[in-house]
């Protein structure tokens, strides 16, 4: 375990004098995401390194992290991220691997491209085009992937607000006005690249009720810049979403998983908290057919919901990355870190044959059971008694987002910034 989260200048002396017997590997960002990262790569024992803007997250706290400390934050400072990245590698006797765990990262990583590190994952115009949802969704309806019926409003095209331009730029732009008689109300409100929108509204995508609340979210997005999209909203099943979770190699057949977010919190839009292992062969197809023309390889999640309308799912998104129920497909026999991990050092993977497998987050999971909005427990008296008597891990089908009596450091940091005065914000 990191015996401590240090300072930049303690972290790159620690390397310093440190000895690996292998590539390690740089998590960034290091909280729930990042120490699912780091236990993946632990199966193999991979050195772990976990960087962050403070020492907050629970990563640092983990038996499987070497070594934890503080780098420029990307948002505040990309270039001093990047040569933060490059003076750590440089005190390494091996080419580090990175894994962006939260989008931030990964673009900071894709855009600055460090000296002296491997990045496991396409270059930054592939990332792009798959990230921003105008491209996304062209790539969708030129192969014929269900999507939710979206417009570019017009009002926040980068010529009108000097903005960001978007990876492509070919699709229809429509007043805001035009997307509401189309659509009708309510409706979803999307940015074509969310982490922006998500640092200046605090959510990723917004619900609006009536033309007035619709008009001032798009007044406020072309003010800051941001490109929206108005979308319908999908009269999605509830506790049907499915996602692939895959890492697609630049040669060679995919692992892939596909995983069933059976329960959110909060409820409908909310972050995944009871996740399962699934069978739905078309969301497969369809997000390794997307990834296949867009030329993407790396790890990521492509999302979907069950449209009970059109009784199929559609395209909602797709992340590039590792995301906050990682752990779950690395149960089910497809561990993505170490196979990404284990292609850009030259070592071989070979995932297990697929099992059914359960991921809960306990902290969120929590919540929601103890709310008042009438949810019903899916998790069994035995799944409950394993994971109160820490024999979860010892079994094939169960495991969960942080909590691991074997490796409680995590578990007690996220004490201190659920409960205690310590907070730590992170959209995982």
């Amino acid at each position: 375990m990191a015996d401590s989260f240090r300072s930049f200048e303690g972290l790159r002396d620690a390397l310093a004098d440190a000895s690996f017997d292998r590539p390690p590997a740089i998590v960034a960002n290091a909280h729930v995401t990042g120490v699912s990262v780091a236990r993946a790569l632990k199966t193999r024992d991979v050195p772990v390194i976990a960087v962050d803007r403070n020492g907050k997250g629970v990563a640092p706290y983990s038996d499987a992290v070497d070594f934890a400390g503080r780098v420029t934050y990307p948002l505040d400072d990309e270039d001093g991220f990047r040569e933060d990245v490059e003076a750590l590698a440089a005190e390494l006797d091996h080419e580090p691997v990175a894994f962006g765990c939260m989008d931030e990262w990964v673009h900071a990583l894709s855009r600055s491209d460090p000296d002296g590190v491997a990045l496991p994952f396409a270059d930054r115009e592939t990332v792009n085009a798959v990230l921003d949802k105008e491209s996304l969704y062209g790539v969708a309806e030129d192969l014929g992937v269900p999507y939710p019926e979206t417009y570019r409003v017009a009002e926040t095209d980068p010529a009108e607000t000097g903005g960001a331009a978007g990876a492509a730029s070919t699709r229809e732009s429509v007043p805001a006005e035009t997307a509401a008689d189309r659509l009708g109300f309510p409706l979803v409100v999307k940015p074509a690249l969310k982490r922006k929108f998500e640092e200046a509204v605090g959510t990723n995508v917004v619900e609006v009720a009536d033309r007035a609340e619709f008009l001032d979210v798009v007044e406020n997005a072309a003010d800051a810049g941001i490109r929206v999209m108005a979308q319908e909203k999908v009269p999605a099943v509830r506790g049907e979403d499915c996602s692939l979770a895959s890492y697609v190699p630049e040669s060679g057949a995919p692992v892939s998983v596909v995983g069933n977010a059976r329960v959110r919190y909060p409820l409908g839009y909310g972050t995944s908290c009871v996740v399962q292992r699934a069978d739905a062969p078309e969301v497969e197809e369809n997000a390794l057919a997307v990834l296949e023309e867009t030329g993407y390889y790396g790890i990521s999640e492509a999302e979907f919901v069950y449209d009970g309308d059109r009784e199929e799912y559609v395209l909602l998104d797709v992340n590039t990355r590792p995301w906050k129920w990682i752990s779950l497909p690395v149960q089910a026999g497809a561990n993505l870190p170490l196979a990404a991990y284990a292609d850009e050092v030259g070592e071989s993977y070979e995932p297990d044959e697929i099992r059914d497998a359960t991921w809960a987050y306990l902290a969120d999971y929590l919540r929601l059971l103890g709310s008042d909005e009438g949810f019903a427990d899916v998790l069994g008296r035995e799944e409950w008694l394993a994971i109160a008597s820490g024999a979860f891990e010892s079994l094939e089908d169960l495991t969960t987002g942080v909590y691991r009596p074997s490796d409680p450091g995590p578990a007690y940091q996220l004490l201190q910034t659920e409960f205690g005065t310590q907070q730590y914000y992170c959209a995982c």
